[in-house]
């Protein structure tokens, strides 16, 4: 077959409505379409440049700034390559799926690369208001696997500690997928009981128990279109484990008290706390069940893994709890922000910010600010504390250019306890 021409291969780009570029062997991008250009911002010069240049802002390959490269991959493998990087747009840095081709010439080797781009809008590298937040190796890892699975109608089991966000995580996947634009709903499974759980998932017809005054719409029919998200699956009763199973086996299920069955349409994604290998190994979960929702296991990292997030996730999680206010963290805050274990989780640091927010009268937020155990952290002794509440002040006094009624009301104290603090330094 003939080789194609590099004008086809530019005309081939500039048809597709998803970002794409043509590149070199040299990294050199020959040619970008309208899409792409609208991705990294309109006015840019291509010429010349590098995908690293234009992308990271990187003075050398990917590989060689800590990133995965997709076109050094394809020159070791002949193959196409999936990786998924994170992008410098105007709107900030944000993830996007990358799916780089290798293109050869009449003598069969790799003379140019065809790359497509999407970009995953439920992830930002950066602070943002929405969406999953991160950028370290942790959370990049789990973020290729939600990439990876969203396209497709396997079943995922979401496995992390409470608090990791695995809602967020289902809801990322949903709206990544084929689905987005149906329904997404979400069901705890955890204090059912066996027949409001059935109820719950599969509906009713009147008069199917007391109190069945009339025919009810199950969960699975109001998923329909889209996805059915079962939190804390590890704790549905066994003798409804045998209905879901045969719910994802037959593509079927029956309302209570109805005879006919009828034909589900949903892609079903469910989450869990628990150790369900040790459940079925006890006894309490169906192994066929297990394996059924273990299609594509994802793994949720704790927060205590994810440290070098803490900074994003504390600045976009505050963004969010503290509604029209514009508040700031201290940097001493932050320290011990960043000192602390979470044994809640994403979930622990967005209550904590929250109640800091509310103590907070200023633009601020204090290490005073904070509950006792994250003030406590090991080394954080009284004495530290108002050593870093000292550094703080000197360094907003040094930066303040109005009056000192106005920075005690920045940093939420009042003029007498301004005027005291300055005297003890």
């Amino acid at each position: 077959m003939k080789a194609p021409q590099l004008p086809e291969l530019v005309s081939f780009i500039e048809s597709q409505p998803e970002p794409h570029i043509l590149c070199d062997r040299e990294y050199r991008v020959l040619a970008a379409n309208a899409a792409y250009k609208r991705l990294v911002g309109e006015g840019q010069s291509f010429s010349g440049r590098t995908c690293f240049d234009i992308s990271h802002g990187f003075a050398m390959p990917c590989d060689r700034a800590g990133e995965t490269c997709p076109l050094k991959q394809s020159l070791q493998s002949g193959q196409r390559e999936r990786v998924l990087h994170l992008h410098r747009t105007p709107r900030g840095e944000a993830y996007v799926n990358i799916e780089l081709s290798p293109i050869r010439g009449s003598r069969g080797h790799i003379v140019y690369f065809i790359e497509k781009m999407e970009p995953m809008a439920v992830a930002r590298g950066l602070s943002h208001a929405q969406g999953l937040v991160g950028r370290s190796p942790a959370f990049k890892r789990m973020l290729e696997m939600v990439a990876r699975v969203a396209p497709s109608e396997a079943t995922v089991l979401l496995q992390g500690e409470s608090g990791t966000g695995k809602e967020l995580v289902a809801k990322a996947i949903h709206d990544a997928s084929r689905r987005a634009a149906g329904p997404f709903v979400a069901v705890d499974c955890s204090g059912l009981t066996e027949t409001l759980f059935e109820s719950e998932l599969f509906g009713h017809e009147k008069g199917a128990f007391t109190g069945a005054v009339n025919r009810s719409t199950g969960l699975v029919e109001a998923a329909a279109g889209g996805t059915l998200f079962l939190d804390e699956v590890g704790d549905i009763p066994l003798m409804i484990q045998v209905k879901l199973l045969r719910l994802l086996e037959t593509g079927m299920y029956r309302r209570v008290g109805a005879a006919e069955p009828r034909k589900a349409d949903i892609r079903l994604v469910s989450a869990t706390h628990r150790n369900v290998r040790a459940m079925v190994e006890a006894g309490s979960f169906r192994q066929d069940l297990y394996f059924r929702l273990n299609t594509f296991p994802i793994d949720l990292p704790p927060l205590r893994d994810r440290r070098t997030d803490l900074p994003l996730l504390a600045e976009s999680l505050l963004a969010r709890v503290a509604g029209d206010r514009k508040l700031g963290l201290a940097k001493p805050t932050l320290e011990l922000l960043c000192g602390y274990g979470y044994p809640g989780n994403v979930r622990e640091l967005r209550n904590i910010l929250e109640r800091a927010s509310l103590l907070c009268d200023g633009e601020v937020v204090l290490p005073s600010h904070l509950p006792e155990e994250v003030r406590n952290v090991a080394g954080s002794s009284p004495a530290r504390l108002k050593e870093l509440e000292r550094r703080l002040l000197g360094t907003r006094l040094a930066e303040h250019r109005g009056s000192r009624k106005a920075l005690a009301a920045e940093l939420g104290i009042s003029e007498r306890t301004l005027y005291r603090r300055l005297k003890e330094m």
